[in-house]
């Protein structure tokens, strides 16, 4: 969501906007209607251009798919859900489902809103109260879920499988007492980013899919100066977990700026990042160019790139 510029004495007023940043120049699409958006209203875009939105209209969630049409913007109304609250999950890896999860007394619904046959469909209903969402597979089957069991007890990940009437399978099980969430997933090496209280506080650490061996969780993902949240992992780095270069966000006093680090290198390197950066946004080339997004007032859509550093000890 962007905001339109303000005159003195008036109100934001909010538009959607579509950025694209893989071809080579980055641009941006803004998505206006004819009235201004809640700064409440949720996005997600689609690999063929357009862009989903979610409304709050009194206690249902309204969805619509926008696309430009000349210098105007083009709405398809998809339908509604009677829900007060509704989080949309990361667009699925087929480029054109998007999924909501909804909170019920003892279990979670976990709608498709964008990609079915029929408007907004309800695809399962997943025991306790679940957060998070991140996929595990290309295809758009498997996906994790942080799952609080409904008459309370510790957080663990768990997989649904959306092939299978939303079967449920435990994925994190490091401490019978602990919280153990996914931050992120890579389907082609299966590295797998994990924030655990396990070691007796909240630590990041790291895994493999489908693995025997311990999540371990390196000292060096854990700076003094801040706290760090992995947003991106290197795709195309088959079976290789521990050569991915992970992206995180490092939020401390100063401000927030970009860590680099991987597996095998057990050491976390940090970058200021550049002005305007969309925090915690950005994505990897197979080739470990990072890519970070970024807006001022001069260049009001920009990628800034940042190769990623070896891990060789100093002599």
């Amino acid at each position: 969501m962007t905001a339109a510029p303000v005159p003195p004495g008036g109100q934001r007023a909010w538009y959607p906007e579509r950025w694209t940043l893989d071809g080579p120049e980055p641009y941006a699409v803004p998505l206006p209607l004819n009235q201004p958006e809640e700064p409440d209203a949720q996005v997600v875009p689609l690999a063929d251009g357009r862009v989903l939105i979610r409304r709050r209209v009194a206690d249902r969630q309204m969805f619509s798919l926008l696309y430009p049409t000349g210098p105007a913007t083009g709405e398809l109304a998809l339908g509604a859900v009677e829900c007060e609250r509704m989080v949309l999950l990361p667009p699925s890896p087929d480029g054109r489902s998007v999924y909501g999860l909804t909170a019920g007394d003892h279990s979670s619904l976990l709608w498709l809103v964008a990609g079915g046959s029929f408007g907004p469909e309800l695809v399962a209903e997943v025991p306790g109260h679940c957060s998070g969402g991140v996929w595990l597979d290309r295809a758009g089957r498997m996906l994790a879920l942080d799952r609080r069991p409904a008459g309370g007890g510790p957080v663990k990940a768990v997989a649904v499988d959306l092939e299978r009437n939303g079967e449920v399978t435990p994925l994190l099980q490091i401490a019978p007492a602990s919280d153990d969430r996914l931050l992120l997933a890579d389907p082609d090496s299966g590295l797998l980013l994990i924030r655990s209280n396990a070691p007796g506080h909240d630590r990041l650490g790291w895994g493999v899919l489908g693995s025997c061996l311990p999540v371990r969780f390196p000292e060096c993902l854990r700076p003094a100066d801040g706290a760090v949240t992995p947003f991106a992992v290197q795709p195309g780095q088959m079976l290789m977990p521990e050569s991915c270069a992970v992206a995180l966000r490092v939020d401390g006093p100063a401000g927030s700026w970009v860590g680099i680090w991987r597996p095998q290198g057990r050491r976390l390197h940090q970058f200021a990042a550049p002005e305007g950066w969309s925090a915690g946004a950005g994505f990897w080339s197979r080739d470990g160019v990072l890519h970070l997004p970024y807006a001022t007032p001069s260049t009001p859509c920009g990628v800034a790139l940042l190769d990623a550093p070896g891990d060789e000890e100093p002599p």
